[in-house]
């Protein structure tokens, strides 16, 4: 019975280590084409970024729920080995990346509460898996 819930422990892991790059590899692609692809296949129309949840800050919200949930897949794949701050750190650095190549693609903006969004998404995140292991440790 114990190897069928190690078995079944690595796989769940596993799952969340391919999510986890399906997710980043769907990031980059829908960053860096010039246009909104989630437009396109909504609206038949690349100009045009649909809001994931309607809000008063626009689009941003797409940028939040999607680095939130990178991050959560991120820093749950560390839980084993205890390197959130490796995934931390390049989440930063990827989430500050692409919305600055967003100056230099066509049809893309850089904005700052886009960029913001992609900030409190990882930081809320790391906090958040932080806080979780603080209490499990007590």
């Amino acid at each position: 019975m114990y190897y069928i819930k190690l078995i079944m422990k690595n796989n769940i892991f596993k799952l969340i280590e391919y999510s986890y790059y399906f997710s980043l590899v769907i990031l980059f692609i829908s960053y860096l084409f010039p246009g909104s692809l989630i437009g396109y296949f909504l609206y038949g129309n690349l100009d045009r970024q649909p809001d994931l949840i309607p809000n008063p800050i626009g689009t941003s919200i797409n940028h939040l729920i999607s680095f939130t949930w990178l991050s959560f897949l991120a820093f749950i794949m560390r839980v084993k080995e205890k390197k959130f701050i490796n995934s931390f750190q390049f989440l930063l650095f990827i989430s500050i990346s692409l919305e600055v190549l967003h100056h230099f693609i066509p049809n893309r903006a850089f904005e700052y509460y886009d960029l913001f969004a992609n900030f409190i998404g990882v930081v809320f995140t790391y906090l958040l898996i932080q806080f979780i292991l603080k209490i499990k440790i007590k």
